[in-house]
């Protein structure tokens, strides 16, 4: 089975990094995430809370096929499979038992791509990390994925690969489901406008870190305080400021740009044929992620699923 290249939009283009929070991009004083905010040229996907990450496709340097892990993309220790003998040497227990499956099941792709494992087939219920995915019925495939970027390389070489985000859907095959909800943003975000003004003038009273290290110091503080589950009132706000020894101002200025995240929710409308649990409590996805001429952000409401998944990697 062959699956064709999709088409692309260059001005999407993405770094292959960690996504970043928007409330923690502008630690630096870097604004262009109210930018990127009301941006009205959007592609929008939701964020699915699987696991591991799977890479596959066609390597352009060989011509060969193959699964993996993200460390194909690794600049020394790189694990590329074509087979599952390389499987085997590169990977162990359940991560080796996935692949295996990727590499028997799998389309054969012209280009090369990532999706988050879901699950096995032969269930309706599949649970790979926080969130369990409830289906209607019975899933009869062999292996189930969610499918969310591409990657291109002009060299040929994996470590120089460039990432797109995926806006094309992946055709099932009978071994293979790929879940992608339809997600829809509304474009009449009115209240998103004037928050995000709101902002840009109340940026001018801030006095922002220069040093990086201060500045990867205070993220570090705030995924403290999300894994212990604190509420970020302004006593807290202030606390973070004088251990970081940075204007209060700056910590305002976060604290209204999550505000502005967490009212991009009500703008944000999925359709799909699956429902999340987040323990026996029903819930969004995991979140999403919206890219434009401005970049690339995740949207997540932290105080739900990053402390959950602080816990979970604790029990882990």
């Amino acid at each position: 089975q062959t699956c064709a290249l999709p088409i692309l939009l260059d001005r999407f283009i993405m770094k292959n990094t960690h996504l970043e929070h928007p409330e923690d991009s502008i630690l630096s004083g870097d604004l262009t995430v109210l930018d990127w905010f009301t941006s009205i040229d959007n592609d929008i996907s939701a964020k699915i809370d699987g696991s591991p990450a799977i890479v596959w496709g066609t390597e352009p340097k060989t011509g060969k096929f193959f699964v993996g892990t993200k460390s194909v993309f690794n600049k020394k220790l790189i694990k590329i499979n074509y087979d599952h003998e390389t499987i085997n040497k590169n990977h162990q227990g359940e991560v080796a038992d996935i692949l295996h499956k990727c590499l028997d099941f799998l389309p054969v792709t012209t280009g090369i791509y990532q999706a988050d494992f879901i699950g096995f087939g032969g269930d309706s219920s599949f649970q790979p990390n926080t969130i369990r995915y409830e289906f209607e019925e019975e899933l009869t495939q062999e292996i189930i994925l969610a499918p969310h970027t591409f990657y291109t390389t002009d060299s040929g070489d994996l470590r120089d690969a460039v990432a797109y985000p995926l806006d094309v859907r992946l055709s099932d095959t009978p071994d293979v489901m790929f879940l992608q909800p339809t997600v829809i943003l509304d474009k009449n975000r009115t209240r998103i406008f004037e928050l995000c003004q709101f902002a840009r003038q109340m940026s001018t009273l801030c006095e922002f870190p220069t040093k990086q290290s201060v500045i990867n110091t205070i993220k570090k503080h705030i995924n403290l305080c999300i894994k212990n589950e604190m509420e970020f009132d302004d006593v807290l706000l202030e606390c973070i400021a004088f251990e970081n020894d940075i204007d209060i101002n700056v910590m305002r200025l976060w604290k209204l740009v999550e505000a502005i995240k967490l009212e991009f929710f009500s703008y944000i409308v999925r359709y799909d044929e699956v429902e999340c649990y987040l323990s026996d409590e029903e819930c969004d996805h995991e979140g999403y992620v919206m890219w434009n001429k401005y970049g690339a952000f995740k949207i997540v409401n932290r105080a739900v699923f990053s402390s959950s998944n602080f816990r979970l990697s604790k029990n882990r």
